[in-house]
């Protein structure tokens, strides 16, 4: 070979061998607990609570002061699977079928699984039961999960009524029956995936959302609670404000979500732990946060508002990042940020593209939690959310914008809020308890805030169609359960014993539809009026029957809606669960 040759490989080689290697794409885990509070941390200062692990992981990481979350649990969780503030998604409330994703809305998991990564989700999900918007149509390709918004709801399947222990779970969309309390089930199954994607070499997204401390609070790990219940402290742990006598009755309860607030963070140190011994922590990024503000009036490092507030109580969390060597521990990021963030800050740590078709709203917050420069800007942040069908504008509100905050607590239930309600404008820095409105000193702040408001609301509101919300497509689940959390409320209370509903499907071309219909109570002298697409059918049901079938021919294929009304010679209400297959 020629000298020059030589030379110029030489080159070439050395030139090589200076570039730096390549990171490996970093392993993700993303951890959200339900209705756990932004004071229920020993790390905010809570005077009771035992959360050590959590502690531990708080201050291996960056922080965001001030991270925002939709004060209820669907809502958060759209926005932080697709980056999207939740109205573009279609999911507005959390139950009564709004709560059901649009199947077109493109996840974390889709983006990542299409990138190399094993995605996975273990727990709580409340974006659709039903295909195509159960997580297994959305991109996660193991998915061990709950139906509904929590165990102890409508959703919960017939035997694995209200079971926080032994719960009938769902496997990758077919019923399992499991042994042991869920939390720590959830984390087992994280765990097992987590060595099944390392040791084929893939990088992983493991999604752990669990359902504590969730209400109902009847199971919840006994040892635990018995601890807390008999610990003097724990009155200490409720708000200055709470009378003696509520504080008193509600000791028991608060005994209860500790333990299971306990019981999570027990489970976090048992998984840092198994990365540090897999020899995975240097490459994991861990992020942990909450879904809303606590359920119940407990201590919130001096915030007004609990769940459903949109007060800070009810909206802030804690959003912690841990990447040992890349993210410098007890860095504070200000903020504001939010759970649309999430995604963006993910695939910038992943170095994953953000695909082309894909509108985010979020922000990437990786550089600022690295450490790198990061410019000032005038972001408006806006969390909504309340009951109903459609958001209302100036309802239940608020918008931020670095130290400030305009907020219109209108409130979340009731078909208007309390009407009345106005807008105030508070300093956070100066009253982070939100006590003193300062609009009349600062008019050109409330102004601007405002008008981004409107903007923002008429913007989020055209994304989609919210007259209705998806379908669900029958056929493709044998069978498919339609249950309460996801029909469209027509007559009393919507998950009351004698209310009414019916459901958006669609309907494929098939010959014969069979029909299980689930009361709640058995009923003596009943008849069923039912109505699905171009067929009506009335018949007698069975005298005690809490269970009858119905066979239907003829069905026309397309979208449709079902419907039936029970009849007893006292009232008229819907079935409670209605199991549908196909041949």
């Amino acid at each position: 070979m020629p000298t020059r040759m030589l030379v110029l490989l030489a080159a070439l080689l050395a030139t090589v061998a200076a570039q730096p290697e390549t990171p490996a794409r970093p392993n993700v885990i993303v951890i959200m607990t339900d209705d756990q509070g932004y004071g229920d941390f020993g790390f905010a200062g809570n005077p009771v609570i035992r959360t050590p692990n959590l502690d531990r992981l708080a201050a291996e990481s960056a922080r965001v002061e001030r991270f925002y979350v939709c004060p209820v649990c669907a809502p958060t969780r759209a926005s932080l699977m697709t980056g999207r503030w939740h109205m573009r998604t279609r999911v507005i409330d959390t139950y009564i079928g709004r709560a059901m994703m649009d199947p077109d809305e493109v996840t974390m998991a889709e983006v990542l699984g299409q990138a190399g990564y094993r995605t996975g989700i273990f727990g709580k999900w409340h974006l659709g039961d039903c295909y195509p918007m159960r997580p297994i149509d959305q991109g996660f390709q193991r998915s061990l999960v709950h139906r509904g918004g929590g165990i102890g709801q409508p959703s919960d399947p017939v035997g694995g009524e209200r079971k926080y222990t032994d719960p009938v779970l769902f496997l990758n969309g077919q019923r399992k029956q499991t042994k042991g309390y869920c939390t720590d089930l959830y984390f087992e199954a994280a765990t097992s995936f987590i060595n099944e994607a390392s040791a084929s070499k893939s990088p992983f997204f493991a999604y752990i959302p669990t359902n504590a401390p969730h209400g109902p609070f009847h199971d919840v790990p006994d040892e635990l609670y018995r601890e807390y219940l008999a610990d003097p402290k724990l009155d200490t742990a409720f708000r200055a404000s709470m009378p003696p006598a509520r504080r008193k009755k509600q000791r028991d309860r608060l005994a209860r979500i500790f333990a299971m607030i306990t019981n999570v963070d027990e489970n976090v140190g048992r998984l840092l732990k198994h990365l540090d011994d897999r020899g995975l922590a240097k490459n994991t990024l861990v992020i942990f946060l909450n879904d809303n503000g606590p359920n119940g009036a407990r201590f919130t490092c001096g915030l007004r508002g609990n769940k459903g507030d949109v007060h800070e109580g009810g909206i802030r969390s804690p959003l912690l990042v841990r990447w040992p060597g890349r993210v410098k521990p007890g860095r504070m990021v200000k903020g504001p940020g939010a759970h649309i963030d999430v995604l963006p800050t993910v695939l910038a740590a992943c170095g994953v593209r953000v695909p082309k078709d894909v509108r985010l709203d979020g922000k990437d917050l990786w550089p600022a939690l690295t450490g790198a420069p990061t410019p000032g800007d005038d972001r408006v942040l806006v969390i909504q959310v309340h009951r109903g069908d459609r958001p209302q504008e100036a309802r239940h509100a608020a918008v931020l914008s670095g130290k400030w905050k305009l907020v219109i607590p209108s409130g979340f239930g009731g078909e208007n809020g309390r009407p009345g309600t106005t807008w105030s404008l508070h300093d956070l820095d100066a009253d982070p308890g939100e006590s003193r409105d300062v609009s009349s000193t600062h008019p050109d702040v409330r102004k601007h805030l405002l008008a981004a408001y409107r903007t923002w609301f008429q913007d989020v509101t055209s994304t989609r169609s919210l007259t209705e919300p998806p379908r669900i497509h029958l056929g493709h689940e044998q069978p498919c359960v339609l249950t309460r959390q996801d029909w469209r409320h027509l007559v009393g209370r919507a998950w009351g014993q004698h209310s009414h509903g019916e459901w958006f499907v669609v309907v494929p071309e098939r010959q014969v539809w069979k029909l299980r219909v689930r009361l709640q109570k058995p009923v003596t002298a009943g008849t069923y009026q039912l109505e699905f697409g171009n067929l009506k059918r009335a018949g007698k049901i069975p005298d005690g029957a809490k269970v009858f079938d119905v066979e239907l021919k003829d069905l026309r294929p397309g979208p449709t809606e079902l419907r039936m009304e029970i009849v007893t010679a006292q009232r008229k209400f819907g079935p409670y669960q209605v199991e549908v297959t196909s041949e």
